[in-house]
């Protein structure tokens, strides 16, 4: 199938984009980043496990689904470092990809709805579908990188918790959602990136980033040269002019 059809490799990363980004607004919302487990040696009391989240804190009881401590204002009070910086990155990763997403729908339509030519007074302000296609490649990656590092941060920053306080500190689902997510976004940059390049070989201009011209306009047939100017200086007779006697 031509690289002018949507064909499987762009609805692919379009469906693997949108999971990912799909993943990522799961694990906003889920309080499930750190757990803390709090210990008794009572047996007439339980243990006590501590949800924290990005946005929420609960507290709940072995073997209870009710939050015994629920805290919804707790995304103002964060104390944790890596916490904080997830606040942020992980809404910036969001709407990097979802603008992604939106690039890579338009260039898709652009392939299977515009015509192959422009029209050639408009030409050089139009990016077409491989252009949409590379920005949303270049954009997937960045969401990647910006929801990945902190993600792992949590990792390192929750062994530094340990080591501080007492080993009661645990990472959580949401930890692996994210970097699911992550990789979700870097496999759909990497699809759109070999998509550009298998496209990019193309003859025809209008498969590169920008416009460059129209292909009315570009002219490959080279003008015939004369039998005269081809030949060397050597190879023109020049005429003799002979004196009678």
């Amino acid at each position: 199938m031509g690289c002018r059809d949507v064909h499987a490799a762009t609805v692919l990363a379009f469906l693997s984009g949108t999971a990912s980004v799909a993943g990522l607004f799961a694990a906003v919302l889920l309080p499930n980043w750190r757990l803390m487990r709090l210990h008794t040696f009572n047996k007439n009391e339980k243990n006590l496990t501590v949800y924290t989240g990005l946005w929420i804190k609960c507290a709940r009881f072995d073997g209870s689904r009710d939050c015994v401590i629920y805290d919804t204002e707790w995304y103002t009070a964060v104390d944790q470092l890596d916490l904080r910086v997830l606040q942020f990155a992980l809404p910036c990763s969001m709407l990097t990809a979802v603008s992604a997403l939106l690039l890579c729908l338009i260039g898709m339509c652009n392939t299977a709805f515009v015509s192959n030519v422009p029209n050639i007074k408009l030409a050089k302000c139009l990016v077409n579908s491989p252009g949409c296609h590379l920005v949303a490649g270049l954009l997937f990656l960045l969401a990647c990188a910006i929801c990945l590092t902190p993600s792992i941060w949590v990792i390192f920053y929750n062994n530094y918790l340990n080591k501080k306080y007492e080993p009661v500190f645990t990472f959580d689902i949401s930890v692996y959602i994210t970097i699911a997510s992550a990789g979700g976004l870097f496999f759909t940059s990497v699809l759109l990136f070999i998509w550009y390049c298998a496209c990019k070989t193309l003859p025809s201009p209008f498969w590169q980033p920008l416009y460059s011209h129209a292909s009315s306009m570009h002219s490959y047939a080279s003008q015939p040269y004369s039998a005269r100017s081809r030949l060397s200086a050597i190879e023109i007779d020049i005429p003799v002019v002979t004196h009678a006697s």
